[in-house]
């Protein structure tokens, strides 16, 4: 049996002034199981290049997915955070080769002004990822997202819930 290793990424928390997170709902083809509706919406997410440094893979993907680039560093989570796929779900995704994911989680404060965001038209004519969007209260966050990433929104609301009360420069 082959051991499945975990594909590398980053996740970005962005807040806006007001101390709310984007969130993005998934496009998704596929008709979603009746037991998951509510549970598509994420924060922007995605793999870290060879070669590339985390916090540049944060920032791009942050463009490739909403078009933003307006952003301060507000901070990065102490740890590496993993989750692993249901079976069927890996078995489809990259090609089988990852069993989940290891993320390192950026916030960054949206510093520009919400017409910047274009989900349906991101940047580098990237394909959509969102179908839609919205500011969301951080703490709310783990019950919207689906369950087996649940935990890791957990440890990224301790790691970032302090940043929403954090008032705008």
């Amino acid at each position: 049996m082959r051991h499945l290793s975990y594909r590398p990424c980053v996740g970005i928390a962005l807040f806006n002034p007001k101390g709310e997170v984007f969130v993005g709902r998934r496009r998704s083809k596929r008709v979603l199981d009746p037991a998951l509706a509510g549970h598509e919406w994420q924060m922007p997410q995605g793999g870290i290049d060879p070669g590339e440094a985390p916090r540049d893979a944060a920032l791009r993907e942050l463009r490739e997915e909403t078009n933003v680039s307006s952003v301060t560093l507000l901070a990065e989570s102490p740890r590496w955070l993993n989750y692993d796929l249901p079976v069927d779900i890996s078995k489809r995704s990259w090609r089988g080769r990852y069993k989940g994911q290891t993320q390192k989680w950026f916030a960054f404060r949206f510093e520009g002004q919400e017409t910047e965001i274009n989900i349906l038209a991101p940047a580098g004519g990237h394909k959509p990822e969102f179908a839609a969007w919205r500011w969301e209260a951080i703490e709310r966050l783990p019950e919207l997202i689906i369950p087996f990433k649940r935990a890791v929104y957990e440890s990224v609301v301790a790691d970032f819930r302090h940043l929403a009360d954090m008032p705008a420069s």
